[in-house]
């Protein structure tokens, strides 16, 4: 990997690590709903304002009807329905408990993409999805 990208991924990793923090002191105020609506609607306008800016609002328009579909499902399912779970669950139990359980959903990607994308699973990363299982039981001690 380049330079460039480990920054993007130590990058990712602080903001990801940062955010459930905040959300759980955010929580403390409102409920899961609104804290979700509340964040979508921020997203959304940083969103729209960066494409405009961006010069690509026309690609957005010309996106096909298919791929607004699939965005618009995956959209519903992690932003407002795995959103929705997750500020719950954050806010009715310890984040230190919460976000470890919930960053196991490559287990899932890896059991559906071998299932629905036929895609290989090599021993490592069979072995590395027992680990994600052991993980999820260490936390849980």
């Amino acid at each position: 990997m380049t330079p460039r990208v480990l920054f993007f991924i130590l990058l990712t990793v602080l903001l990801w690590g940062a955010t459930p923090v905040l959300e759980k002191i955010g929580l403390r105020q409102v409920d899961p709903l609104i804290g979700v609506t509340i964040r979508s609607i921020a997203v959304t306008i940083a969103l729209l304002g960066y494409v405009v800016i961006a010069g690509r609002f026309k690609d957005l328009i010309h996106a096909d009807g298919r791929t607004f579909a699939i965005f618009s499902g995956t959209g519903i399912m992690a932003g407002l329905l795995g959103m929705l779970t997750y500020f719950f669950a954050l806010k009715n139990a310890p984040a230190s408990k919460v976000v470890p359980i919930t960053a196991t959903y490559p287990l899932i990607a890896v059991i559906l993409s071998f299932l629905i994308l036929g895609e290989h699973v090599t021993p490592i990363r069979f072995f590395g999805t027992i680990l994600i299982v052991f993980g999820i039981w260490l936390v849980q001690i």
